[in-house]
C-alpha cells in the first residue's frame, strides 16, 4: 500500500486499540449502550478491508510499514493478500457481532468497560499478527495474543478456576511464543530473511538448508501451543472459565486460529517435506478423534463446543500437513466454515445460559418455544457444521475427503480419522442445537426468555452467512476461499465446488459420516457414559500432568532459592570472589593472556613507605580482635591508595578517594555498631585457610590481569575524544570532573542516588533498632492530643 492506502492500513490496525483505549470511559457514561459505539471502530476496519477486497482477490499483495530499528534491519512492516485479508475479514467481522453481543450480555457488570477493553486489545493483537510481515513484528503481536488472552480468560479473577485456566493459557500458549520466537531468529540470522516475504519468495531456501530441522521444530511447538494439538489441547477447555463472548471469539476467529495462519503461511517455505507431511498429519489425526470423543463426552455446552474446536484445529492442521493443493482448499473452507458456526454456537451456548441458568445438557429442554430466535441459529450453524448442503460446511466437507481419496495406507487411515472426527463432532453439533431445544423442559427452569436483540443477533447473522456462502458458492469462492488458498499454497487456485451433491466417493463418504452421527447422537448418553468410565480408569492426563509440571516447577525453584540463597553472607561472598576468580584465570588461560613478568622497579623511599603502610592495614585487618578494629583497619588500603594518586600527579582523584574512603569507614562503623563487635572471627585455623587461599588467589588474578592490561599497546582515542571536546563542549578544563558531569552525568546522578538511598536504609534501620531496644521511658507530664 502507498499513500492514502497505506494510511487506512495503520488506521484499521490502529482502531481496535484506540476503542480499547476510550471503553472504560465510554461504558462509564453510556453503560451498555457503549457496545454500539465501540463496535463502530472493528465494523470501519471491516468496511476497509472490505473494500481491498477486490484487488486482493485479484491476485494483487499490498506491502506498508515504517522503520522501527533500522540498525537492526527490523521493519513495523504488513502483508495483506488473501490469508492474511479472509482472516483480517473474519477478526474484524465476527469481533463487531461479538463487542454488540458483549454489551447485552454483561448488561449491569460493573466491569464491563474493563471487559471491552480487554476484547478490543485482543482484537487488534490478533489482526496484527495476521497482518504482520516482518518476522520481529509478528513476534510481539504473537506474544500480545498470549498476555491479552490471559486478561480475558482470568477476567472473573475472584475464581480459583478463572486464574488457573488464564495461568494454563499463558504458560502453555507462551512457552510456545518463546520457541517461535526461537525458530525466526534463527530464521533471520542463518538466512538473513528478516520479512515474511523474504521467506515465501527464497523458494526452497529453508528446506534445503541444514537448520530446516530445528526451524520447523520451534514453528510447530508454537503452532501446536496456540492451536491446542495433542497434548497441549488442555489449555483450551479450561479457557471455558472466561465468559461466553471471549469463548466465541476465541474458538471462531482469533486465537486458535493463530497456530494454523502461521502453517498455512509458511506452508510454501516449510511444506511438502517427509518431515511437515509425518509430523502434522499424525499430530493432527490424533487431536480430531481425541477431542472430539472428549467433545461427545462433555455435559456442559460450552465444553462440548470447546473440544469440538480442538478437533476441527486437529483437522486443519492435519490437511495442511497432507500438503497437496486439494487438502489446501479443504482446509481453506473449513477454517472460514469453523469460524462461522463456531462463533454462531458458542453465542447461542450464551444465549441459553443468560435465559435458562444453566448450560448442562441433561438439565436442559424446551427452550425452542421461548426461545425461537436462538433455535433457529442454534440449528442454522448446527447444520453447518454437519456438513449438510447447501452450507459452507458442506462444500469444505467434501473437499476433504475429495483431498483423502487415495488407496495408500497413509491417505486411508487419515480418512478414517476424518470420518470419525466428523460423525463425532456431527453429533456434538445437533447436541447443542436440539436437545436444550426440543422436548420437554425440566422444572428446574423458570422463565426463560430470549435475551435482548444484541445477544441473538450475532448468532443468527453467523448461522445465515454460512448459508448464503453455500447457495452464493461463486461470488463466496472469488472473494474469499480461492485467494486465500492461493496465499496458502503458495500459487493461484481455483476453487470451483458447490453445494449441488454430486455421486462420488466424497459424497458417499460424506454420507456416512452423517448416518454414522446420527447413530452416535442417538447413542450418546451411552457413548458419554462409557467414555467417561474409560477416562475414570485412565485416571493421569495431560491437565493433571500440568499441575504435576508446575508444582514440580515450584519445588524446584523454591529448591534452588533455597541453596543460592541461603541467608549466608560469608557464602554469598566466597561464591560471588570464586567466581570472579575462575573468570580471571580461565580468560586468561583461554586466551594465552598471561602477562610477562615485568623487571622489579626502581622504587623511590616515600613509595616503600606507602607500601609499608598497605602492609601494614593488611597486617592490622588479619589480626583484629574485634569488627570496629578490622573496619577501621581496612580504611587504611584505602589511604594508601589516595596517597599513590597523589603522588602520581592527580591531587582530585586522590581527595575523592580521601572522600570515599572516609564515608565508606564512617558509615559501616556506624551500621556495625549496632551488631556483636567481638570476635572477629571464631573459626579455627583450619577453616580459615580456605578463605585465605581463595582470596590470595583472588589478589593474584587481578593483578595478573592488570599486569596484561598495562602491557598492551595504550589506545588514546577516548583520551584524545575527552582531551578535544572537554573545553568546546562542557566549558571545562578539569577533565576528570567533566566526565564526571557531564559526559556521564546521569549516571553520576544515579551513583549519588544509590548511595542517598543506601545511607537512608542504614539510618531507618538504626532508628528501629534503637526503638526496639531502649524504648523512651513516659513521660506522665506529658500531654498527649
Amino acid at each position: 500500500m502507498t499513500g492514502i492506502e497505506a494510511n487506512s492500513g495503520f488506521l484499521a490496525l490502529a482502531l481496535p486499540f484506540l476503542a480499547a483505549a476510550l471503553a472504560p470511559v465510554l461504558t462509564r457514561f453510556l453503560k451498555q449502550h457503549s457496545c454500539w459505539v465501540l463496535a463502530l471502530a472493528p465494523a470501519f476496519a471491516f468496511l476497509i478491508f472490505l473494500g481491498a477486497l477486490p484487488e486482493v482477490a485479484g491476485g494483487n499483495v499490498f506491502l506498508f510499514g515504517l522503520d522501527w530499528i533500522p540498525s537492526f534491519d527490523v521493519r513495523f512492516s504488513f502483508r495483506l493478500d488473501g490469508l492474511s485479508s479472509t482472516f483480517a475479514l473474519l477478526i474484524t467481522g465476527i469481533g463487531t457481532l461479538i463487542i454488540l453481543y458483549s454489551g447485552g450480555y454483561l448488561a449491569g457488570h460493573r466491569d464491563q468497560g474493563r471487559f471491552l477493553s480487554f476484547m478490543l486489545m485482543f482484537m487488534g493483537a490478533m489482526l496484527g499478527l495476521v497482518m504482520s510481515d516482518d518476522l520481529m513484528t509478528l513476534i510481539v503481536y504473537w506474544e500480545l495474543t498470549s498476555i491479552t488472552s490471559f486478561l480475558l480468560i482470568g477476567f472473573d479473577h475472584e475464581r480459583g478456576a478463572a486464574r488457573r485456566g488464564a495461568i494454563q493459557a499463558l504458560v502453555i500458549t507462551g512457552g510456545g511464543g518463546l520457541a517461535l520466537m526461537a525458530g525466526l531468529i534463527a530464521i533471520r540470522e542463518l538466512t538473513g530473511l528478516t520479512s515474511l516475504s523474504e521467506v515465501l519468495a527464497a523458494g526452497d531456501a529453508l528446506r534445503e538448508g541444514s537448520f530446516y530441522v530445528p526451524i520447523l521444530i520451534l514453528v510447530l511447538a508454537g503452532a501446536f501451543t496456540k492451536s491446542a494439538q495433542m497434548p497441549f489441547h488442555v489449555w483450551l477447555p479450561n479457557a471455558m472459565e472466561a465468559p461466553t463472548p471471549v469463548s466465541a471469539y476465541l474458538h471462531s476467529a482469533t486465537m486458535v486460529k493463530a497456530g494454523v495462519y502461521l502453517l498455512l503461511r509458511l506452508h510454501p517455505a516449510l511444506g511438502d517435506t517427509a518431515l511437515w507431511t509425518t509430523i502434522l498429519p499424525l499430530f493432527g489425526a490424533v487431536t480430531l478423534v481425541v477431542g472430539a470423543l472428549l467433545a461427545v463426552r462433555a455435559t456442559d455446552i460450552k465444553i462440548t463446543l470447546a473440544y469440538t474446536t480442538v478437533a476441527s484445529l486437529g483437522l486443519l492442521v492435519m490437511l495442511i500437513g497432507v500438503g497437496t493443493e486439494t487438502a489446501i482448499i479443504g482446509a481453506v473452507l473449513y477454517l472460514i466454515a469453523h469460524s462461522l458456526f463456531k462463533g454462531g454456537l458458542f453465542m447461542v451456548a450464551g444465549s441459553v445460559d443468560h435465559g435458562a441458568h444453566t448450560r448442562e445438557i441433561d438439565h436442559l429442554g424446551g427452550l425452542g418455544r421461548a426461545m425461537p430466535i436462538t433455535f433457529a441459529a442454534a440449528l442454522l450453524c448446527a447444520l453447518s457444521m454437519g456438513g449438510i448442503t447447501p452450507f459452507v460446511g458442506f462444500l469444505a466437507k467434501e473437499e476433504i475427503y475429495h483431498a483423502l481419496e487415495y488407496g495408500d495406507p497413509y491417505h486411508v487411515a487419515l480418512i478414517c480419522a476424518a470420518i470419525a472426527g466428523n460423525a463425532l463432532m456431527f453429533a456434538a453439533a445437533f447436541i447443542v442445537a436440539l436437545k436444550p431445544f426440543i422436548g420437554r423442559m425440566p422444572e428446574t427452569i423458570h422463565h426463560p426468555h430470549e435475551g435482548a436483540p444484541t445477544i441473538w443477533l450475532g448468532p443468527l447473522v453467523l448461522g445465515v452467512c454460512g448459508l448464503v456462502g453455500g447457495l452464493f458458492y461463486g461470488a463466496y469462492h472469488a472473494l474469499f476461499s480461492s485467494p486465500m488458498a492461493s496465499a496458502a499454497f503458495g500459487e493461484p487456485v481455483a476453487i470451483e465446488i458447490g453445494w449441488m451433491p454430486h455421486l462420488n466417493l466424497a459424497f458417499v463418504l460424506s454420507l456416512a459420516t452423517i448416518a454414522l452421527g446420527v447413530v452416535i447422537y442417538l447413542l450418546s448418553e451411552r457413548l458419554r457414559a462409557a467414555l467417561t468410565a474409560l477416562l475414570a480408569a485412565i485416571g493421569w492426563g495431560p491437565d493433571h500432568g500440568f499441575d504435576q509440571a508446575m508444582r514440580g516447577l515450584i519445588r524446584g525453584a523454591f529448591a534452588i532459592t533455597n541453596f543460592l540463597q541461603s541467608g549466608r553472607l560469608d557464602y554469598y561472598m566466597t561464591a560471588t570472589v570464586a567466581v570472579m576468580t575462575a573468570a580471571l584465570f580461565g580468560a586468561m588461560a583461554y586466551t594465552g593472556g598471561w602477562p610477562a613478568m615485568p623487571e622489579f622497579p626502581q622504587v623511590t623511599y616515600y613509595e616503600w613507605i606507602v607500601l609499608a603502610l598497605l602492609l601494614c592495614g593488611l597486617f592490622a585487618v588479619v589480626v583484629a580482635k574485634n569488627r570496629l578494629t578490622a573496619i577501621v583497619s581496612l580504611g587504611i588500603q584505602g589511604f594508601a591508595v589516595a596517597l599513590i594518586f597523589m603522588l602520581m600527579g592527580a591531587p582530585d582523584l586522590s581527595f575523592t578517594q580521601f572522600m570515599v574512603e572516609t564515608l565508606s569507614v564512617v558509615i559501616l562503623a556506624l551500621a556495625i555498631t549496632r551488631l556483636k563487635l567481638s570476635p572477629t572471627d571464631h573459626r579455627p585455623t583450619r577453616e580459615k585457610l580456605p578463605d585465605a587461599a581463595l582470596a590470595a588467589a583472588a589478589g593474584a588474578g587481578f593483578g595478573l590481569f592488570l599486569l596484561a592490561v598495562v602491557q598492551r599497546p595504550f589506545d588514546s582515542v577516548l583520551s584524545d575524544f575527552f582531551e578535544r571536546y572537554s573545553y568546546a563542549i562542557a566549558h571545562g578544563r578539569n577533565i576528570v570532573n567533566v566526565i564526571l558531569v557531564d559526559f556521564r552525568g546521569i549516571d553520576t546522578m544515579g551513583e549519588i542516588a544509590v548511595v542517598m538511598t543506601t545511607g537512608l536504609g542504614v539510618l531507618a534501620l538504626i532508628r528501629v533498632r534503637v526503638k526496639r531496644r531502649n524504648p523512651r521511658p513516659a513521660d506522665p507530664m506529658e500531654v498527649t492530643p
